[in-house]
């Protein structure tokens, strides 16, 4: 993955935020929409971009855009940076590949104190009941 060329491939709108705010949200676009297309990206390899569709499944429109958009800050640079680096996280994440899980069996004093624990428990649940009557 080429961060460089990937941030080059980045498209961005700037569109009006909702939300309270007064008279400055209704005149200011300071939200930040970020549009990336997924198969069109020369900075990642087909195994990359497959493994990010699948992951980011949720994320990716008809089009194959990931969207993501930003509007904490009422500046619009801000917005930017940080949906940005949402952006470039999203990606690390999603081109993690993840460890095997290693089959492990219990120890031997693991299952002699459980079996242990098994029949305190089954002696005193023993010891509960009423006597037997010999004839």
């Amino acid at each position: 993955m080429d961060e460089t060329v990937l941030l080059r491939e980045l498209r961005f709108k700037a569109v009006r935020s909702g939300g309270a705010g007064g008279q400055h949200v209704n005149k200011v676009a300071t939200k930040i929409v970020l549009l990336f297309n997924l198969k069109a990206s020369e900075a990642l390899s087909d195994i990359e971009k497959e493994r990010i569709s699948i992951k980011l499944a949720n994320r990716i429109n008809r089009d194959n855009e990931l969207q993501l958009t930003s509007d904490t800050t009422r500046s619009q640079l801000k917005n930017k940076e940080l949906v940005i680096k949402r952006f470039l996280r999203l990606i690390r994440a999603g081109l993690e590949i993840p460890k095997k899980r290693k089959k492990t069996s219990p120890s031997k004093k693991a299952v002699e104190k459980r079996l242990e624990a098994k029949k305190k428990v089954a002696d005193k649940k023993s010891k509960r009941q009423p006597p037997s009557i010999a004839p």
